[in-house]
């Protein structure tokens, strides 16, 4: 019965909320021995001399950054912690494809899959060829702080065989990992944005235009606004944190999304002629479903790894944080949609498990675990639920709720860091958190909306009404991914005004 449903929603939903936010009051938050200012509860029992297996631990992982001491044990440890996060970033890819191909019209399987293949090859090379310098310019500013440019991959060198430095390939690179260990890992990121963008414009865009599109956001886009704080710009002269990319990586690509779901108007028949919104549901909830954990477990390299380091207590604890903040997400997007819509809605919960590991991403290794569950898990579950309406509400069309999770949900999780762990007094860090969020996603929107703006004047970015009606994959691409029904279909969408 819906009303039992409503309140057994509605129960669910307080007992949660309730016993999150007690515990979030009571909980410690963690203390790092990095930290100067944390004091380890351990401290108070430790005694005078720290016993030699400790102390040869310490001694093992050492970091001297101004004569790029570390031993090889340690330096081997660490770059193979990052090769392998890199990998699971590049996993992430596939789910992004099965999310977006899930949450929309089997019609568009082919053409969707088409662009989040492409999209990865396109962000990997366009970094390679000049992104890595736009991100990380050095000393070679074109303008101070705020952009750089040049090409390829510098500090590279060749290859080094036996014999070689392996406290960094050049000497004033990293004690860490290699140049390519690091130039692996960070392209991975690099297509993500574009990922973001094609879920908010399918089912309607050109294919072509929007294969020109993603090499220059990427590089103006994506790696111009993450020079700013990763590159050491001026946001990170300010005091700006974004730990794994809540802004640089997903806000961006929100804000990209943002723009051309602006320019190209909403798929056929989403809304009716008297403002009501006509859902278009998804034709594979089991994509979706798979790629949501896809991009999940794919999350544990994009916050773990960018640890930069295989510490242990840094990155297990990157991990538990990382974990609940999805918990959190899944949790409450699940119960706010049972209540406010009688029914719990699975592609809610989706997003909300998104909406969390994009909360948490600008800062993992801040608040307690209770804080991540509550603070950057619980209320972006409920932040992405309220922001999928009110983009309906005006009109813009998001098939994935791509805008909300990734845009709204990053801006939120970057401010997040500044009282997600209040309890060391990070309040007034929110300033400069709001001012690089949103510096970062107005930039983004811009180069977002000047390209599409002129691929709009020169190639046209939309399709046109019989091919959208009939299915990007025939038009685009001459073929079907469900080729048994696919001919049932057509006629069906023909038949009725779509």
């Amino acid at each position: 019965m819906p009303g039992t449903s409503f309140g057994i929603g509605r129960s669910l939903l307080m007992l949660m909320l309730g016993l999150a936010l007690f515990a979030s009051f009571i909980a410690p938050s963690p203390a790092w021995a990095q930290d100067d200012t944390a004091e380890p509860v351990a401290e108070e029992t430790a005694s005078e001399d720290a016993p030699a297996e400790e102390a040869a631990e310490e001694e093992a992982y050492s970091y001297d950054w101004e004569t790029s001491e570390i031993s090889e044990e340690m330096f081997t440890v660490n770059n193979l912690w990052i090769m392998i996060a890199g990998m699971l970033v590049f996993i992430m890819h596939l789910g992004f494809a099965m999310v977006e191909s899930g949450l929309t019209r089997a019609k568009n399987t082919v053409n969707i899959l088409f662009k989040n293949t492409a999209i990865v090859m396109i962000g990997i090379v366009t970094y390679g060829v000049c992104g890595w310098i736009i991100m990380y310019p050095g000393d070679g500013w074109m303008v101070a702080d705020v952009f750089a440019f040049g090409w390829g991959i510098q500090g590279g060198g060749g290859y080094y065989g036996e014999g070689y430095d392996y406290a960094g390939l050049t000497p004033d690179y990293s004690t860490g990992y290699t140049v390519w260990t690091d130039f692996f890992f960070q392209a991975m990121f690099a297509a993500t944005c574009c990922t973001i963008v094609s879920g908010a414009v399918a089912g309607r865009i050109k294919l072509l235009p929007f294969l020109i599109f993603c090499p220059l956001f990427v590089a103006f886009g994506y790696c111009v606004v993450g020079s700013w704080e990763w590159g050491a710009g001026w946001l990170d002269d300010k005091g700006f944190a974004d730990f794994a990319g809540s802004t640089l990586v997903h806000a961006v690509g929100g804000a990209g999304a943002l723009a051309g779901a602006l320019l190209l108007g909403p798929r056929l028949g989403k809304y009716a002629k008297d403002g009501t919104v006509q859902p278009i549901p998804g034709h594979s909830m089991p994509l979706a479903t798979i790629g949501v954990f896809l991009l999940w477990f794919g999350w544990f390299g994009f916050n773990g790894g960018s640890e930069l380091s295989a510490f242990a207590p840094g990155v297990s604890y990157v991990l538990v944080t990382t974990t609940f903040a999805a918990c959190g997400g899944g949790l409450a997007a699940g119960a706010v949609s049972w209540i406010a819509g009688g029914k719990p809605d699975l592609s809610m919960m989706l997003n909300g498990i998104l909406a969390g590991l994009v909360g948490i991403t600008a800062g993992p290794d801040i608040p307690s675990w209770i804080g991540a569950f509550v603070i950057c898990g619980i209320i972006p579950g409920i932040l992405v639920y309220f922001s999928v309406l009110f983009f309906d509400k005006i009109k813009i069309d998001d098939p994935v709720g791509a805008i909300s999770v990734h845009g709204v949900c990053g801006i939120y999780g970057t401010m997040a860091v500044a009282f997600s762990g209040a309890f060391e007094g990070n309040f007034g860090n929110l300033g400069i958190q709001t001012l690089g969020a949103f510096a970062g996603v107005g930039f983004a929107f811009i180069v977002a909306l000047i390209l599409f703006s002129i691929l709009k004047v020169t190639l046209g970015i939309r399709v046109s009404e019989h091919e959208e009606i009939e299915g990007l994959d025939l038009g685009e691409h001459d073929m079907s991914a469900y080729p048994d029904f696919q001919t049932t279909m057509i006629k069906s969408y023909h038949a009725r005004e779509i």
